[in-house]
């Protein structure tokens, strides 16, 4: 891991955030995106290793490619993108929920992965190597009541990695993707739209996953050897049975 470049997207907080630290820790120059300018200077300030900021929104198709054009040359031969930028809004029936909610999460968790990786893909192909992992989730494997579209983006994450991963089969790009159950992070604040009391429950009477946890896995997922790809990783609390049941203590 030594000196590799590694793009993180949404570093300023949760999963991105534990990766980078992670990642830094073993040697990593990180390229940190993310859309708080001040988070991701914080988090570049406490990391052992080189790293290069990048604001901007995933959501934005021109912006994404507008930053990556700017990396200084040394820093253009990307050997790993985590993919780990993402949202959930709301956590409603198709008949209640708003369209705005809707968009958030088709174009964050969907186009946004899909712009950032096609931004990446020219010089990794020209370098016949590399590495993505993109961050899915269980609600990308079994659906639950309300999450309907959350559900959906996060099963378009699932194909996509799949075909993407065919399609690079010939470029020796490894293509991979992790899939947390519950994790403890700002993930319930969101998609609660601030909503504290409510987001503490999702957490009651179950000792979640912490982004660390899953950073451990992204980390051993990149550091397996050259012949070996880990292409799918479903990661849960041990008292997580699937995407929607859990033994919660009383």
């Amino acid at each position: 891991m030594k000196n590799k470049i590694v793009v993180i997207t949404g570093a300023s907080s949760g999963i991105g955030w534990a990766t980078a630290e992670s990642f830094s820790k073993h040697g990593a120059k990180l390229i940190l995106c993310g859309r708080r300018k001040e988070k991701l200077k914080e988090l570049s300030l406490n990391l052992s290793t080189q790293s290069h900021i990048l604001t901007f929104d995933v959501r934005d198709r021109k912006a994404v490619f507008d930053a990556f054009e700017t990396l200084p040359d040394e820093w253009k031969n990307v050997d790993i993108l985590i993919n780990n930028a993402g949202n959930a809004h709301g956590l409603d029936p198709v008949q209640t929920a708003t369209l705005d909610d809707w968009d958030a999460m088709i174009d964050g968790n969907v186009k946004g992965l899909m712009y950032v990786t096609k931004a990446l893909l020219p010089k990794m192909i020209k370098n016949q190597k590399g590495h993505i992992v993109n961050l899915g989730s269980i609600a990308g494997k079994e659906v639950y009541p309300n999450g309907s579209v959350y559900c959906s983006s996060k099963f378009a994450v699932d194909a996509f990695t799949q075909g993407l991963r065919i399609d690079l089969n010939k470029d020796g790009i490894k293509v991979s993707a992790i899939h947390p159950g519950l994790v403890h992070t700002e993930f319930s604040e969101v998609r609660f739209k601030g909503n504290q009391e409510r987001a503490a429950k999702v957490y009651e009477g179950i000792e979640a996953l912490t982004a660390k946890d899953v950073a451990d896995g992204i980390l051993y997922m990149t550091q397996v050897p050259k012949h070996v790809n880990v292409a799918d990783l479903v990661l849960l609390p041990t008292r997580q049975a699937n995407a929607y049941i859990s033994n919660r203590k009383k």
